[in-house]
């Protein structure tokens, strides 16, 4: 007699199952896979990266597996917050548009594994570094390779910004670029291209380094125009 109970628990057991589990499927199915969420936020962080950018690794900080958001009726879009740009450590907001809307933030790490350019010795303010100040080795550095000098010949035509201390790993922001116009130099103003060019004397009226924009004054109408610096005597305008 207690077997026979026992069989009939279970069969309502097994009954209450049956009708639980298509349901249980069904909300599954309703609801937006974590793992989604996470390849967005690397697919958007990688679509981000310059091109040539293979020793860049992406990492995703996982998300909690017990999130439950609704399925997106299409493809979730992602973006960086406003006003934030591309770094080491970035949050990117994966959102869904509807009819359910959801949004979620999702944190990514960016490093890269390189060649890099590491000092010797210590240096101090406005120094002008060379070969022998420098080795080359490869480091696994947060963010972007764009972010690191890489080669000696990127040593060229940057001073440094602040005292730097041996075995500091030089990235780009720690420079400045060398002044190769000085105000009130004279200057030779260039306009036109290969078929017409025009050429005119000029005064530098501020200090500028390559490739900056500098207000020139022009010596025969005395008129004021903005150029871009081509060389250490060269700013080129437009007609």
């Amino acid at each position: 007699m207690k077997k026979k109970v026992t069989d009939i628990r279970r069969a309502r057991v097994l009954a209450v199952c049956a009708v639980l589990l298509p349901a249980f499927s069904a909300a599954a199915a309703d609801i937006e896979p974590v793992e989604k969420i996470e390849a967005a936020a690397r697919a958007y962080v990688q679509s981000l990266l310059p091109s040539g950018a293979a020793q860049t690794q992406i990492s995703v900080m996982p998300l909690d597996r017990r999130l439950r958001l609704a399925q997106c009726a299409s493809p979730p879009t992602a973006q960086l917050p406003a006003g934030a740009n591309l770094s080491s450590r970035v949050t990117v907001n994966i959102t869904c548009a509807g009819p359910t809307h959801w949004s979620v933030y999702v944190p990514v790490t960016v490093e890269s594994r390189i060649p890099v350019l590491v000092l010797r010795h210590a240096v101090a303010r406005d120094a002008h570094l060379t070969e022998a100040d420098v080795a080359i080795e490869i480091r696994r550095t947060a963010g972007m390779a764009t972010a690191y000098l890489s080669s000696v010949a990127e040593l060229a035509g940057r001073t440094v910004r602040r005292p730097l201390a041996v075995g500091t790993v030089l990235s780009v922001e720690m420079f400045s670029a060398d002044l190769v116009i000085h105000r009130g130099q004279q200057v030779t103003l260039v306009a036109g291209g290969p078929t017409l060019e025009i050429r005119a004397a000029g005064r530098a009226l501020s200090d500028a380094a390559a490739g900056a924009r500098i207000q020139v004054q022009n010596l025969s109408s005395m008129t004021v125009v903005e150029g871009v610096v081509e060389s250490a005597d060269e700013v080129r305008v437009a007609l």
